[in-house]
């Protein structure tokens, strides 16, 4: 697994499993427990998606260690403001079962509010509660925004990003200001399945079609979320670390780019 360094020194493995929409008891013990074993140290939930607690129980089962596994969980709309914040982040840590947390993001830029949970995301980071802290689905305004008042440069920016949705704009602007960008639903939640580039490259190498997406997210430097249930996809898309795309593949899949999105935008949110 190769690690991606933060800008205040954590390292984060680079490909993790998201854990969105799985709130089947059964299904997610099965899949944390699968992806254990298949080598995934990256786990990343939120308050929203209801199933920390069932990350806290299934990892105390798998006889791994706190200190050798890195956990996200990110604090939920309705919980944004100082005080609720940290009250819910006393909740989730209490669910997860652990007492910090590896990375701690606000899931979305919430109007007024945001100012007073990033605040609260400080006190959170300095009391060694949350090993690094950042955001989820901020555009470039929102991150000018907050480094006007942040004492602590947000060290993730978690967006939906693959290569039918590449925010250029954005990734310069994180790369410029030390902010690691991580990709959530790098597949496209399986949109599009069936583009001959990205067939055609697949075949060539031998590898599966999403094999050949999430290989394009890692050589961009991105931190990977690929969210499956399915035990042989959990173990296929952790192996993307022993093949490499070639100049004019990453060229060709560059040229892919449509600003696709398949989830919630932030693009107009004030």
């Amino acid at each position: 697994m190769k690690m991606v360094t933060l800008n205040n020194g954590t390292q984060v493995p680079q490909i993790g499993l998201g854990l969105w929409q799985v709130r089947d008891p059964q299904q997610f013990h099965e899949a944390v427990r699968l992806a254990f074993i298949n080598g995934y140290r990256h786990f990343d939930t939120a308050q929203a998606y209801g199933n920390e607690a069932m990350f806290g129980h299934t990892w105390r089962e798998s006889g791994i260690a706190r200190k050798d596994f890195f956990v996200t969980t990110k604090i939920a709309v309705n919980n944004f403001g100082y005080h609720r914040t940290k009250r819910s982040f006393m909740q989730s840590l209490e669910d997860l079962e652990t007492d910090y947390v590896d990375l701690l993001l606000l899931h979305f830029p919430v109007p007024i509010l945001r100012k007073r949970s990033w605040k609260a995301l400080q006190s959170i980071a300095e009391h060694g509660q949350a090993r690094a802290i950042g955001v989820s689905n901020f555009t470039v305004r929102h991150l000018e925004e907050l480094a006007k008042y942040a004492r602590i440069v947000p060290a993730v920016n978690q967006v939906e990003l693959h290569v039918f949705l590449q925010q250029p704009e954005l990734l310069s602007y994180c790369a410029l200001k030390g902010i690691v960008v991580e990709a959530y639903s790098p597949l496209a939640h399986a949109r599009d399945m069936n583009n001959p580039v990205i067939r055609e490259i697949a075949e060539r190498h031998g590898r599966s079609y999403a094999q050949i997406m999430l290989r394009w997210c890692i050589q961009k430097g991105l931190i990977v979320l690929p969210k499956s249930i399915n035990p042989e996809r959990i173990k296929e898309n952790f192996n993307v670390f022993d093949f490499e795309l070639d100049a004019d593949d990453m060229r060709r899949l560059e040229a892919l780019d449509r600003n696709f999105r398949t989830c919630w935008s932030p693009v107009h949110v004030p």
